[in-house]
């Protein structure tokens, strides 16, 4: 399993950012080979971020290069610059 997170910075409106996410980008996640969860979260002031989870590198970072452009043409009004990105094979997953 393959993660990509992806963290923003100076988000004008977090409600608004999920609510284009859970029509936007989420759906074309959902229709991505691969794809696992995808999960987006708020740390406050104006911070956010998402997880993305895909049963490999290759379809995650394919995946992430369609999300990049998706962001870019859907959040610009909402978010200052690129989001800082980090991936990685998932080495350990506890669930309950």
């Amino acid at each position: 399993m393959y993660v990509v997170i992806r963290k923003f910075r100076s988000m004008r409106s977090m409600p608004e950012a999920v609510r284009r996410a859970e029509s936007g980008i989420g759906q074309m996640l959902r229709q991505s080979p691969g794809f696992q969860e995808y999960h987006v979260f708020d740390c406050g002031n104006g911070v956010g971020g998402s997880i993305t989870l895909f049963d490999d590198r290759d379809t995650a970072l394919a995946a992430n290069e369609k999300a990049l452009i998706w962001i870019r043409a859907s959040l610009a009004d909402l978010v200052q610059g690129e989001p800082e990105i980090t991936a990685g094979e998932v080495l350990v997953t506890l669930k309950p």
